[in-house]
């Protein structure tokens, strides 16, 4: 069985050690780089570009947010996941925006860590329904009906399932249209909206009203 080789970035070293030990003797994991701060991180990540980061939000010298951005200009393909806490909601849009591949809670159980790994991994994003439910409730904006042409009632239909959780494969067979249909509409939704990832098509969807929460 390959490891998971994760890179640590958090200014609590009591933190890290913690999970570097729980991820270490799980043995679907191994900790192979660590960082206290976002400047820390980006002076080293050059040589750990193959590892799954798990980045913690609020640091001192250069907090998360910067360093997602930063690292991400650099290294595209990079897959960071977000360390919070829960109620953090002002950091949660910047850091979908930053092009996280998504979120984990730091209180979570060591398996959902794991669950949290796999996913990245293989090319998925993560994003806690608690967290994005969380987040839409702080958002102070009006939804109202989406007016703007910007995509086709196609489209919108399909952004309004990816919103509801609904898979590729589960939004084909619901439409009665073929999975690489569903993809190839996906990618333009993507591309139109300027979204990078599921979570953030999600907040396009709520705050232009195609969905209401």
């Amino acid at each position: 069985m390959i490891k998971h080789k994760v890179f640590l970035v958090d200014d609590h070293s009591l933190f890290r050690n913690g999970l570097k030990l729980l991820l270490n003797s799980s043995g679907k994991a191994e900790v192979v780089a660590e960082a206290s701060n976002g400047q820390e991180f980006l002076n080293i990540i050059k040589n750990f570009t193959n590892t799954i980061v798990f980045m913690d939000i609020e640091m001192p010298v250069k907090d998360g947010i910067e360093a997602t951005v930063e690292a991400l200009n650099k290294y595209p393909n990079l897959k960071i996941i977000a360390l919070t806490m829960f109620g953090e909601h002002e950091y949660y849009l910047k850091m979908i925006e930053a092009g996280v591949k998504g979120f984990l809670l730091k209180n979570s159980e060591i398996d959902e860590v794991i669950d949290s790994l796999d996913t990245v991994a293989k090319g998925d994003s993560c994003f806690s329904k608690e967290l994005l439910l969380s987040l839409v409730k702080n958002i102070h904006s009006k939804s109202q009906k989406y007016t703007d042409s910007l995509l086709s009632d196609r489209e919108i239909e399909i952004l309004s399932l990816i919103s509801k959780g609904f898979s590729n494969q589960e939004i084909s067979e619901k439409l009665f249209i073929s999975k690489r249909t569903v993809d190839k509409h996906r990618s333009n939704i993507i591309e139109k909206t300027g979204s990078k990832n599921t979570a953030s098509l999600v907040m396009y969807a709520i705050k232009n009203g195609i969905i209401n929460i």
